[in-house]
């Protein structure tokens, strides 16, 4: 065996192998790997904020077409319950200068409740639609991300589990049943 061969064993007790598959990289490549880093992980943040960005605008968008649809159906309330009025006008005056054989109170009675019962209706599809108004999947969202009054609600930020799900499951309420207060002493909206 020549003894150049010899020196360029590799002996246990001599450290890591130098002909290794995978020897150490030099300060210039650790460098490189972590401005790669760096670059890979803002690229990350930056699609993280476009497609936070995007859900934003869905749900004001959604708040904005809700709001539309509330003022609709709180404007046909009105204008029933202003006609329920007319029509109890009208109805008194009819009755007292023709006389349909209906008591007074009878014919009074029937169109007061048909007014009021379309009121009704319209005023609660109106309220309906103002449970769109609140943003929930953006509120769902930040709440994950540990932002905001939910967050202890919802699951972890690398978890599985549906923002959803977990804000629907731990519904938020003190142990005597009232809502809970955030810091500031206001309550705690749920999703």
């Amino acid at each position: 065996m020549d003894p150049s061969e010899d020196e360029r064993r590799f002996h246990p007790g001599d450290g890591p192998d130098p002909g290794a598959a995978n020897p150490a990289p030099d300060l210039g490549e650790s460098l490189r790997q972590v401005g790669a880093a760096g670059r890979a992980s803002l690229g990350a943040a930056t699609d993280a904020a476009k497609a936070f960005r995007t859900l934003l605008i869905a749900d004001v968008s959604l708040a904005r077409s809700a709001l539309g649809r509330t003022l609709a159906f709180t404007g046909v309330a009105i204008a029933f319950g202003a006609s329920a009025w007319l029509l109890l006008m009208a109805t008194l005056v009819v009755h007292l200068t023709r006389g349909l054989g209906w008591s007074w109170a009878l014919s009074l009675l029937v169109t007061a409740l048909l007014s009021l019962v379309i009121t009704a209706i319209a005023a609660w599809q109106g309220m309906s639609y103002f449970e769109h108004t609140r943003l929930q999947a953006t509120r769902r969202q930040l709440a994950r991300l540990g932002i905001g009054e939910l967050s202890e609600f919802t699951p972890e930020p690398g978890s599985t589990a549906s923002a959803r799900e977990g804000a629907g499951q731990a519904p938020p309420a003190a142990a005597d049943g009232k809502p809970l207060k955030n810091d500031q002493g206001i309550d705690v909206t749920p999703p």
